[in-house]
This record gives structure tokens, C-alpha cells and sequence, in this order.
């Protein structure tokens, strides 16, 4: 029975012993460390205890280990975690000093005792802590061990671990400490009172100096290095730990990262010279009480992150939202997105780079979108739209292409931020009714020149799905890109795309034409000038100012702009933004181009007047190479035959004229409303020749521009309180032509030339009626509305 008793009194302090040793050892809350990707710290968040202490790391630098281990345990790799001969002589030494003098710890017993914090140092915790330790190094190597104690060891004030008093006391890493800076770290553990700038300064440095007396006489240093190390100061107040990235730590915090080193994507030195260039145009634009701007650079290829400026830095103590991280707060997007409706239509097959879109006044169930200058052209190249960033003819483009397509391809590209249906945003989707994030749709932007680059590197073999997002850390949720920016797609690229690669070379083409400011605008005549296609937006009641850049190897974004969403005069893309970006691509300069896909592209022949599929009737025709997908376009329906008597001053018809005597001639032929304002800004634009009298017309000369069918209308009053008029319009194609305007029936007025005419009806529906001396009638229903239902 005893030997029972015996052998389970054994057992049970064998499995005390072994599940005596916590598990984890550590579980204090750590520091967010931030680093780029060659490992040097960009920032740091203090942990939630108020302790700067960097999360746990493996190596101990070779300095520190010898000072360590030279002046706290010289026997550290021989003892089993307690040194039976450590302890003598502490005893020993104790009794003659009759106060305590020296502790006899082993590193392993300090590892315990620190992981055991605030517990009474009696002779019974002393039995335990050799217990522990004893423990500790049956599943712990000594590396381990080591890397335990520095890297929780005190070193003073709030600072806990070697990688943070080497940033705290010398502002650098650990691996870069001097014989003398890791000899003062190898002794503050012991008397961690001792760092206090100021004091105590000849205690401190005779401890270090005795330290590195030992080395000297252990082999470890020679007597030169030695003396050198002795006559190094002592550190003074501590260096506050770099800011370089401060919103991209906060972000990474939030997104599951925080007490971890964070090993970024970013290069560190560009960060740091985007970082200045913000702060340097934020000096200038804070003179118009614009308080905010934020960077982006992507790598195209990989997706990285490789700057990632959040907000402009906080001047004293005012506060201007400068904690607000821009780069992902949904903001207004202006005209940022209208590249990837340009893309989309050629992609799918309804639009070609040159087609005339119509730029005239334009009203669509109550939406009314205005021109930034406030003119119209008439018709516009398409891509000339794009270039000029026009807002009705992308208007109408959108309601060609439809707002449920548009906005499925957006999502489909990365733009998380559309979370309502699309008839909450309309047509004003293409102008900033929605929100988007600089992140999201400056990885739009590097997904379609990713396609290119990946057309270029794979033998016209591309795929871009689900690669929109960008990358900023190798431990986040995404994986740090090498190469291949998809794991599902590498070498074996499929060729489907969201938008394929000869549309995508045609946007960024019409992009590479935009004005660049001034101190840009010779950019060509450079030979290390470096190509761009580029897009700027400005949000409604100039809040938000916007630009992206792209080159084959980059994406740079831009944002200016006031946190808080409030407009300031002159906030523009082009003035506020633009010079943003322009600066930091002359950091990254590097002249390359776009490859163009022929094997997705067709040649064929175009008009020249009217940028669409040529008809027998065009002249004159130029041959272009277009995506594959815009040979199902129509041909052009603007070119048309047109019957001329044998002066060609007249057109004419069978009804009047013998065939004998007719000329039938090809003429490029606009509606009327944008014949009116296209033959304003283009001089060579032919009219149509008047009829011949007594000729029975055939072509309608006559249109109305506002308002459109079945529009309903609210007048509002004017600021003295009378009531405000409508004005409606119309377009002749005879420049002298008189219409006679009725309402209703009833004859209200004429005009000529420009026709304009201004009144108020009464609430209701109405009936418009236009008559011109020619008597060609033109009719139009309208509702006016009142204040009530215009809520």
C-alpha cells in the first residue's frame, strides 16, 4: 500500500512538474510593428498596456548575445536552467556582504521570474523559479530561451524587449547596435531605474564600461575597440519610433493584424519621399483651407503596395481629420470612372474610339448633367469626350451601355463601395453619384493595365478576374505578390477578361491625349519624359479632387481634399490633384509603353467625319485597327446621298426635278439640334443646301432640344419672389429660319437664329407646338409640377 502511496505521490509531482510551466509563457498584449518589405520599421503602435514591446522575435543579434551572456550567465549554454555553483556563490557572497549582492539567477530563472511579473521575490519562489526553469529548458532550446529573455526583458520606463529599446535609446534596430550600445542594453535589465535621461548618467556608464572590461579580457573584443566603445555617450532622451505609414498601421490593426510585425509591401524610401511631396503641396493648397490629400502607388504587375500615404500630418493642436484614412474612405468619385465605361463599350461592342457621341443640352427624366465649361459641341469623338472629361456625352453613353450593366461591371472590377441598387445612383453614376474608395479604384485602374502586361508576358493570354484587389502586406489577408498577381492563374492564362486587352490599349491611349498641367505640358519633347495615361475627377460642389495615373509598371492615385466633405473654390482635380501626381511620377520615371494586342484588334475601314464603320456614302475613309468586338458596330448613319439640282445650290427630288438634271452627292448629315452647336466649333462643316421651291421637303429640319417627351418640369421662383420662367429651345437647320411658337393652341411668340424662348405656364400638362415659315410643325407634350410634387 505504501509503495502504491509512493509511486503515486511520484506520479502526481511528475505531472505537476510537467504541467507546471504556463502555456503561453507570455500573453501580455504587444506593439503593432509596421516595416516595408526589406524589413526596415516605417512605425509602431504602443501596446494596450502602455508598454512599448515588439512582438516576439526568433534571432538575437550576435553583440547583444555576448554581452548578455558575459555579464548575466556566462555558463548559460552548460547549466540545465540552474547552476548549482551560481547559487553557492551568491549565497556566499551574500553572507559576507550581510545584504543581498548578487542573485545567482540563471537567464533561464530570469525568463521565469519575468513571465511571472509582480510576484514576491521570497526564498520559496526561488525554489519554484529553479523548478520552472529546469521545466522550461525540456521544451525550450537555449536559442529559444535567449530569444525569450530579450525579448521581454525590462529595459526601462515603459520600454519591454531589445527591439524596442533599440529604436527607443538609439534609434536604430538591434542588429545594428555598436559593441557599446549593446553592452549598456546587456546590463539595464538588471537596474532598469538606471536610463533615466539625466540621471544616474557615471553609474550607468561605469556598469557598461566594467561590461565591456570583460569582454576585453573574455577575447570578445579587441583593446581598440574596446577603448573606442568606452568613450561612445550614454543616450539621452528617447527617440520617438518613425511615423512613415501611420494610417496603413492603424488600417492593418483593424483588419486582424494587431501585436504583429507587419512586413509591408512598401518601398521605404519612396513612402518617404510621397509622404514629403504631400506635405509639400498641403503647405500650398492649406492657403485655400484645403486640409487633406492622399497617395497611392501599386506595382501593376504584382498588385503591391509600394507607397500608401493616408492623410496629410497634424499641425499642432488642430484638428482637421488628418487621423481619417482617405485611401479607403468612400468619397465622391467625380468623373474618375469614366475610363471604364469607355472600356466597357468598346469591350462589348458599342463604341468605337472615334464614334460621335451627342453633346447637346440634355434632359433625362429630370436629370439635367452639365458640361464643366458649360458649352456643348454639338457631337464629340468619343474618345475626344474622354479626353476632355465631358459630362453629357458620357451621360448619354451610360444610357446607351445601361446603368444595371455598368454598374455590374464595376463591381465586377473591385468597386465594393456600390452598395445600393442601381436606380439609386442613375445616370449621375458616371459623375459622382456614387462613392468610391482611392484603394479600390486605384486597383481598377492597375487591374487593366495588369491585362496588358500579362498580354505582353504570356502570348496574348490574360485573365483579370478577381485580381482587382491591391496588395499592402505579405501577412494580410491577401498574400504578398511575387509574380503571377492571381494563384489561380499562372502560366495557363485563359484570355477571358472582364474587359479585353484591345479596348483597354484604346482608354489608355485616349487617356495618354489629356492636357497635362502647365509645367507638363511639353512632356514629348523629352526623351526621359514617361508616358501616362491619366484621368482626373471633381466631385460635385468641388469636395473631392481627383487623379490617377498609369504606366505599364505603375499606378499612382491621388485625393485632395477636406476630410470633414467640405468644397472649397478651385478644388479640382486638374489643379489640386494633378500636380500631386505629376510630382511623384518624377520619382518613378521610367519611359515605357503600352503594347498594342493586334491579335484582338481588326483592321477596318472607318470614317473620318463620324468615327463609325464606314457606308458606301463616307469619304473620307481611314483604315484603323479597332477591337475585334466593334465590327459588329452599325455603319455609319450619318453619310447619306443627298440630291442636288446641276447648280448644287438647290437640293431637289423626283417631284421637281428631272433625274437627268440631279447630282447625287455623299453628305455628312447631323440631326439638327447637333448640327446647331457642332457647326459652331467645327468651320468646315457643310449644311445641307436649301431646298428648291416648290420642292416637296423630305428632310426634318427642326428639333426640339428642351424639353424632351412627356418631361415634367418644375419652375422655381426667383430670389425676389416673382415667378421664374422656363426656357425652352429649339434648332433650325436655316440659320434665318422663323418659328412661330404655340401653346396649347395658343400663339405665344417667334424667334430666329437662336431659338429661345422664355414663359410660364401654369401647373399641368401641356401641348408645344412649333411651325415654321416653311409650315414644317413640330409638337412636344409636358407636364409643369408644383412645389409639392417636385419633393
Amino acid at each position: 500500500m505504501r509503495r502504491k502511496i509512493r509511486w503515486f505521490i511520484a506520479l502526481a509531482l511528475f505531472a505537476w512538474f510537467w504541467f507546471s510551466l504556463p502555456s503561453p509563457l507570455f500573453n501580455s498584449p504587444c506593439s503593432t510593428v509596421i516595416t516595408d518589405a526589406e524589413g526596415n520599421l516605417l512605425g509602431a503602435m504602443i501596446a494596450d498596456d502602455g508598454q512599448w514591446r515588439f512582438p516576439f522575435g526568433s534571432e538575437v543579434p550576435e553583440k547583444f548575445e555576448k554581452a548578455l551572456l558575459q555579464f548575466e550567465d556566462r555558463s548559460f549554454y552548460r547549466h540545465p536552467g540552474f547552476n548549482p555553483l551560481a547559487a553557492c556563490r551568491a549565497l556566499i557572497q551574500n553572507a559576507q556582504a550581510r545584504k543581498k549582492v548578487s542573485g545567482g539567477s540563471t537567464l533561464t530563472m530570469q525568463v521565469i521570474r519575468i513571465s511571472e511579473k509582480d510576484k514576491a521575490r521570497t526564498l520559496l519562489r526561488k525554489v519554484i523559479e529553479i523548478i520552472l526553469a529546469t521545466r522550461l529548458e525540456l521544451s525550450y532550446s537555449k536559442k529559444e530561451i535567449l530569444a525569450l529573455y530579450t525579448c521581454n526583458a525590462p529595459f526601462g520606463s515603459n520600454v519591454v524587449g531589445l527591439s524596442a529599446a533599440s529604436w527607443r535609446y538609439f534609434g536604430k534596430t538591434a542588429e545594428s547596435l555598436s559593441w557599446a550600445e549593446a553592452a549598456l542594453l546587456a546590463v539595464l535589465p538588471n537596474a532598469p531605474s538606471l536610463i533615466y535621461p539625466g540621471k544616474n548618467q557615471e553609474k550607468l556608464k561605469a556598469k557598461r564600461n566594467r561590461l565591456l572590461d570583460r569582454l576585453l579580457i573574455s577575447g570578445k573584443l579587441d583593446e581598440e575597440t574596446c577603448r573606442l566603445a568606452k568613450l561612445e555617450p550614454l543616450p539621452g532622451k528617447p527617440y520617438p519610433l518613425p511615423e512613415l505609414a501611420p494610417h496603413l498601421m492603424v488600417r492593418a490593426s483593424k483588419e486582424g493584424l494587431k501585436g504583429k510585425v507587419i512586413t509591408t509591401t512598401l518601398n521605404g524610401h519612396l513612402q518617404q519621399q510621397v509622404a514629403e511631396i504631400i506635405e509639400r503641396h498641403h503647405h500650398e493648397l492649406k492657403g485655400n483651407e484645403i486640409h487633406n490629400a492622399a497617395a497611392l502607388v501599386l506595382n501593376v504587375r504584382t498588385g503591391n503596395t509600394l507607397a500608401y500615404v493616408g492623410n496629410t500630418e497634424k499641425e499642432g493642436d488642430t484638428n482637421n481629420g488628418n487621423e481619417v484614412d482617405v485611401i479607403t474612405a468612400p468619397r465622391s468619385t467625380g468623373s474618375i470612372l469614366k475610363p471604364f465605361l469607355f472600356a466597357s463599350m468598346l469591350s462589348d461592342g458599342d463604341l468605337l474610339p472615334n464614334m460621335l457621341v451627342p453633346d447637346i443640352p440634355t434632359q433625362i427624366a429630370g436629370y439635367v448633367p452639365q458640361n464643366y465649361n458649360l458649352s456643348y459641341d454639338g457631337a464629340v469623338a468619343a474618345r475626344r469626350a474622354l479626353e476632355r472629361s465631358l459630362n453629357i456625352p458620357a451621360v448619354r453613353m451610360l444610357q446607351t451601355y445601361g446603368i444595371d450593366k455598368f454598374n455590374y461591371k464595376l463591381k465586377k472590377l473591385g468597386m465594393n463601395t456600390l452598395t445600393n441598387l442601381p436606380d439609386h445612383y442613375g445616370l449621375s453614376l458616371i459623375l459622382g453619384g456614387a462613392e468610391g474608395s482611392l484603394w479600390n479604384i486605384a486597383g481598377m485602374y492597375a487591374s487593366m493595365a495588369r491585362v496588358l502586361d500579362n498580354y505582353s508576358r504570356y502570348n496574348g493570354k490574360y485573365d483579370s478576374r478577381d485580381i482587382h484587389e491591391a496588395i499592402y502586406a505579405e501577412n494580410s489577408a491577401g498574400k504578398k505578390r511575387e509574380t503571377s498577381p492571381n494563384p489561380h492563374v499562372n502560366t495557363e492564362l485563359t484570355g477571358n477578361s472582364l474587359l479585353d486587352a484591345a479596348s483597354i490599349k484604346l482608354t489608355f491611349d485616349a487617356m495618354m491625349e489629356v492636357s497635362r498641367p502647365d509645367e507638363e505640358s511639353s512632356w514629348q519633347n523629352y526623351s526621359s519624359s514617361c508616358p501616362l495615361a491619366w484621368k482626373t475627377g471633381t466631385s460635385f460642389g468641388f469636395r473631392d479632387a481627383w487623379a490617377i495615373g498609369v504606366t505599364p509598371s505603375y499606378v499612382i492615385a491621388v485625393w485632395v481634399g477636406n476630410a470633414n466633405g467640405e468644397g472649397r473654390p478651385g478644388l479640382t482635380g486638374i489643379s489640386a490633384a494633378a500636380p500631386i501626381l505629376f510630382h511623384i511620377l518624377s520619382l518613378i520615371r521610367k519611359s515605357e509603353t503600352f503594347e498594342t494586342p493586334y491579335d484582338e484588334m481588326s483592321r477596318a475601314a472607318i470614317c473620318r467625319k463620324s468615327g463609325c464603320r464606314a457606308s458606301a456614302q463616307c469619304e473620307p475613309v481611314d483604315t484603323l485597327w479597332i477591337p475585334k468586338s466593334g465590327m459588329k458596330t452599325a455603319a455609319c448613319p450619318y453619310h447619306r446621298i443627298v440630291h442636288l439640282d446641276k447648280s448644287g445650290k438647290y437640293q431637289v427630288n423626283s417631284t421637281c426635278e428631272e433625274l437627268g438634271n440631279m447630282q447625287h452627292v455623299p453628305w455628312f448629315v447631323l440631326p439638327p439640334a447637333q448640327e446647331w452647336y457642332y457647326k459652331s466649333k467645327n468651320p468646315g462643316y457643310k449644311e445641307l443646301p436649301p431646298v428648291k421651291p416648290g420642292c416637296i421637303e423630305a428632310t426634318r429640319n427642326m428639333e426640339l432640344i428642351y424639353p424632351k417627351s412627356v418631361a415634367r418640369i418644375y419652375v422655381p421662383q426667383e430670389i425676389d419672389g416673382s415667378a421664374g420662367k422656363c426656357v425652352f429651345r429649339a434648332a433650325h437647320r436655316r440659320p434665318n429660319a422663323v418659328i412661330y411658337w404655340h401653346l396649347d393652341d395658343n400663339y405665344i411668340g417667334s424667334s430666329s437664329g437662336i431659338h429661345e424662348l422664355g414663359f410660364n405656364p401654369l401647373p399641368g400638362k401641356h401641348l408645344l407646338t412649333l411651325v415654321d415659315e416653311e409650315g414644317e410643325t413640330l409638337q412636344q407634350t409636358f407636364e409643369i409640377i408644383g412645389k409639392s410634387d417636385a419633393k
